[in-house]
């Protein structure tokens, strides 16, 4: 029997990557874009909660800004939609609130700093080296315009670290001489350092090491948001299977 086709709300639907997420959306056979939000687009609605009260959807997907997001997460929630955030903002209070809220109404939530799918190998690929080396510090590279540092891909790195271990710390920072500051943000026990320029749009590096030796794993994000689009769509696939918070695009790699 033919399965119906995965009803479809996206939100931010005119923006960078959302607009690319609803195109794919759309060239999906089993997928249906039902509605669409946007402030800008006069053929979208105005908000979630507006959108959710229209048309029956099976999945919000949310690629809206920080000071949005978590509004529009609680929204769907509320609905009992599932729901793929790929915006950042969230605070991982934000996301024991949520997971809290998702397993309340028996729904799905899968969020991802980062929906590449080569930056869920580096996940995995941090993880592994964790387990064998226990001193790293992260570098989060964005463009000059990005107002929420660090960038989701960093935090979310930096939380499933922690799931390890805590890194070594020779000097803790609270006992640095000078500027502590110049040590980066602790983020989960990881040191971050977040770098605002031109030209990037969003590259994320782990450096471990030991004595006598490094390793760097990095990933750097192109131009166009094609490499968000693949893992959109697995999580859009995925979310309706489960319930409460699934963190994270490489805990859908091997499901």
């Amino acid at each position: 029997m033919e399965r119906e086709p995965i009803r479809v709300c996206v939100a931010g639907i005119t923006g960078w990557t959302g607009s690319a997420v609803a195109e794919a959306v759309r060239e999906a056979p089993d997928l249906e874009l039902l509605a669409g939000v946007s402030r800008s687009d006069p053929d979208s609605h105005s908000s979630v909660a507006e959108a959710l009260a229209a048309v029956e959807v099976d999945v919000l997907v949310d690629y809206t800004h920080a000071e949005a997001v978590r509004e529009n997460v609680a929204a769907a929630i509320e609905r009992g939609v599932d729901v793929v955030v790929g915006s950042s903002g969230l605070s991982a209070e934000d996301y024991a609130e949520i997971d809290d809220a998702a397993r309340a109404r028996g729904v799905g939530v899968v969020a991802a700093g980062n929906f590449s799918i080569t930056a869920a190998v580096l996940l995995k690929a941090a993880v592994d080296a964790a387990r064998c080396l226990d001193a790293w510090e992260v570098i989060d590279y964005a463009s000059a315009t990005k107002p929420d540092a660090p960038s989701g891909t960093a935090r979310e790195l930096a939380e499933r670290l922690a799931e390890v271990r805590a890194p070594a710390a020779p000097v803790p920072v609270d006992e640095v001489l000078g500027r502590r500051e110049a040590r980066g943000a602790s983020v989960a026990g990881s040191q971050i350092h977040s770098l605002r320029l031109p030209s990037f749009v969003v590259s994320t590096e782990v450096v471990f090491a030991a004595p006598g030796e490094r390793l760097s794993i990095r990933h750097d994000a192109g131009e166009t948001p094609a490499p968000y689009v693949a893992g959109t769509l697995l999580a859009v696939r995925s979310v309706g299977g489960r319930t409460g918070l699934t963190r994270g695009l490489d805990r859908l790699l091997d499901s």
